[in-house]
């Protein structure tokens, strides 16, 4: 860059020259000197290709490195948003997080790239050009001077009424990006229900609103760059009317003036270029703020810290040891054969219980009502529970609450004996595989998206998965088998197929702890009751956690909670709730009938 700058500085110079001394021979008796005319004009001819040179390279670097600042940017901003809670995440906006890791992390692109090329090129070509002008005649560099702070008050005037409509903008951006992502996931509903001209009225009218804001950065602008341009006029003027009484007399050249207006048009150019970069800085400072507040937000979640993975220490076998848990205050003997983790170090004793709920309750947000109250449960290693309840009871965010999706308000969710809170993230959700209400697959093929459970997995692995999981037929039966592709978010198999795929996931994970969530909804009878059967015998340890509507997905299980307003009101097996419960037999009867009842 300053390569270039100065190249661009010795120019006018130069030029001044050829016109003193070639054109009118003011050194030469008033004759004109070709030789000297030809001479200067090649170097001046070097002089602009060495500068070129030096600008492409300059472009080519700042471009480089604005690039990859923003690749790194992308990468930092996409990687804390996979941290972030599911709370954080709804409280943020979908739309906003799309806008904010493309559009405003463009927006700072430019903004670097313009910053370095167009703030240090201005500001050199501002002093050199001063410079210059003052060492040619201290009027001209005076006349010069006198006209920036005209420029820069309109500049500071415009900035400060466009910089709030740029955050606007960004907002305008988020609300756009909402509505498309939106109706591009719910394009069928909108197409069943004929609502393609709502949905377009309400997209014209987010587009509308985002295109008035835009046009009064456009109006403010449009003014601030004629004023600019008649305050640089206004000083040309003065400068040619100063410099014709100056040759008038004697104590200056027709080629000083000619490289005083050069130099005058090259400063003042650079705060015209100035108002172009503010426009694009200010820009970018607001998206930098939306960026900035994705890449330092903390996330809800944090590890735990008192668990220690890999302790130093073993346990000697043959030792009896009384070892303080300094959360409940007591000691647990390990004895040889125990089965244990450790906490900062120092092992304790596992208990009987897989999983664990204390005086637990939850609300998604302070204002909001409690969606479980004291919830006291427990759940036994190899264990299979159902949850059953009325839409709305709180039995997803039950089972939430043991991979961390979400932390409890109050009381204590443990794991093996251990508050989940304790536990580094990554180690306990190792501990669990979960299929959630909703089947969420990958454009992968569907091997592909079954590994996710465990990407070391080989294909023989998988298709016993696929099998346990009643997929394996299916999938055989479509092109390509395993390797087919499968279509965005799923949409290229059915309800069944995507839910038989996701469990096939789950299975293939062989976690300790197994949620399903509502997950064979989509299912048939048979499907359903042969999935659970093959589960039961190829999984006999594993603890499950099964949430469903129908008394057919449940009736199996060791023992079934009955969730009401977020409290548990029964639990047993189905004989037992068939006899005591009015809500089980109220969903029982509905469902399978008196007849069935009375069978």
């Amino acid at each position: 860059m300053i390569l270039e700058v100065t190249m661009d500085l010795l120019q006018p110079s130069l030029m001044s020259r050829i016109v003193d001394e070639g054109v009118l021979g003011l050194v030469t008796q008033n004759t004109g000197d070709f030789s000297i005319i030809l001479k200067l004009g090649l170097l001046m001819v070097l002089f602009a290709f060495i500068g070129c040179l030096g600008g492409s390279m300059n472009n080519i670097l700042v471009n480089y490195s604005s690039q990859n600042i923003g690749n790194l940017m992308r990468k930092d901003a996409f990687g804390k948003i996979l941290s972030l809670s599911f709370s954080q995440v709804d409280k943020l906006g979908t739309g906003a997080l799309i806008t904010r890791i493309t559009n405003d992390i463009s927006q700072v692109e430019n903004f670097i790239s313009i910053f370095v090329r167009g703030m240090v090129r201005t500001g050199l070509l501002l002093i050199g050009s001063l410079y210059c002008m003052f060492r040619i005649n201290t009027d001209f560099g005076l006349i010069a001077l006198g006209i920036i702070p005209f420029i820069l008050i309109s500049m500071i005037l415009a900035m400060k009424k466009v910089e709030p409509l740029f955050l606007s903008v960004q907002e305008g951006l988020d609300k756009i990006n909402c509505i498309l992502q939106e109706d591009i996931a719910g394009i069928r509903i909108i197409k069943a229900y004929v609502k393609e001209l709502y949905e377009k009225v309400r997209f014209g009218k987010a587009n509308d609103e985002l295109l008035a804001k835009q046009f009064k950065i456009l109006v403010l602008f449009a003014f601030l760059h004629p004023v600019a341009n008649c305050f640089m006029y206004l000083g040309i003027a003065f400068l040619i009317w100063n410099g014709g009484k100056a040759v008038a007399a004697g104590t200056s050249t027709p080629g000083s003036i000619m490289a005083a207006i050069t130099y005058t048009t090259q400063l003042l150019h650079s705060v015209l270029m100035i108002v172009f970069i503010i426009q694009n800085i200010t820009r970018g400072q607001t998206s930098w703020k939306r960026v900035k507040e994705i890449i330092g937000i903390k996330p809800e979640l944090t590890d735990g810290t008192k668990i220690d993975t890999n302790p130093k220490e073993s346990i000697e076998s043959n030792t009896k040891l009384m070892l303080p848990h300094e959360r409940w205050g007591s000691c647990h003997e390990v004895t040889e054969g125990a089965d244990c983790e450790a906490i900062r170090g120092v092992a304790i004793q596992k208990n009987n219980y897989a999983v664990e709920f204390k005086d637990v309750s939850f609300a998604y947000s302070k204002e909001d009502e409690p969606i479980l109250k004291n919830i006291n449960l427990t759940i036994n290693r190899g264990e299979t529970i159902a949850v059953m309840g009325a839409t709305g009871c709180g039995k997803s965010s039950l089972v939430n609450l043991i991979p961390r999706f979400y932390d409890a308000d109050s009381g204590q969710v443990l794991v093996d004996g251990i508050d989940v809170k304790d536990y580094p993230i990554k180690d306990l959700r190792d501990k669990i595989s979960i299929v959630l209400q909703k089947a969420e697959l990958f454009s992968d093929s569907i091997s592909g998206n079954i590994k996710w459970g465990k990407p070391e997995a080989s294909i023989e692995e998988i298709k016993k998965s696929a099998k346990i999981a009643q997929a394996d037929k299916f999938i055989n039966d479509i092109p390509n088998a395993y390797d087919n592709i499968v279509a965005e978010r799923g949409m290229s198999l059915s309800g069944g197929q995507r839910q038989r795929i996701s469990i096939s996931r789950a299975v293939l994970k062989s976690a300790e702890i197994m949620i399903l969530d509502d997950s064979t909804s989509a299912l048939d009878l048979k499907t359903e009751s042969d999935f659970y059967e093959a589960l039961t015998k190829t999984k006999p340890n594993s603890t499950k956690i099964i949430i469903a509507q129908r008394i057919a997905s449940v009736k199996r299980a060791n023992r079934i909670v009955i969730l009401e307003n977020g409290s548990i009101c029964a639990c047993g097996n189905h004989d037992e709730l068939l006899k005591s419960c009015d809500i089980y037999k109220d969903i029982y009867n509905s469902q399978m009938g008196e007849e069935a009842k009375n069978g």
